[in-house]
């Protein structure tokens, strides 16, 4: 069952990244600009047009794992730096993308909900314990 799903997966990623390729050249000529796509090693060059298509076409994948993805592949089939190109050249590309604006929006919002749970728990056990000292005050002067 998976396996079919890979290949189909694998024949979006392909076809989308022919389909798009001069877009994505153009994508890689910003975010590369000292390293013109003929001079990229066509492993590098062939891992960053699939990870960009992956990052900025299918929308189903989170762009930090499309970027992993790419960074793996390019360790495993590239040469000795080139993990560190791709992670270079895809890391630019997802920074300056209205996708990091979005999700860095999204962290900022998880930490803020974070951050009012925390205090609304203090704020509560803290009222609990009020509470309860002054039931404890409450019955020392029913004692005395």
């Amino acid at each position: 069952m998976h396996i079919k799903k890979d290949k189909e997966f694998v024949f979006v990623l392909d076809e989308g990244a022919i389909l798009n390729i001069k877009e994505i050249d153009e994508v890689i000529k910003v975010a590369a600009p000292e390293w013109p796509i003929n001079q990229i090693a066509a492993i590098d060059r062939t891992v960053l047009r699939l990870g960009i298509f992956e990052m900025l076409y299918l929308k189903e994948i989170p762009p930090k794992v499309a970027i992993n993805e790419a960074i793996e592949l390019s360790k495993a089939f590239g040469g000795e730096n080139s993990g560190k190109f791709v992670n270079g050249v895809l890391g630019t590309i997802y920074r300056n993308s209205d996708i990091y604006i979005e999700e860095e929006e999204k962290e900022v919002k998880k930490e803020k909900t974070k951050k009012k749970s925390k205090e609304s728990n203090s704020a509560e056990a803290s009222d609990s314990t009020k509470v309860s000292t002054d039931k404890s005050l409450d019955k020392e002067k029913k004692t005395k």
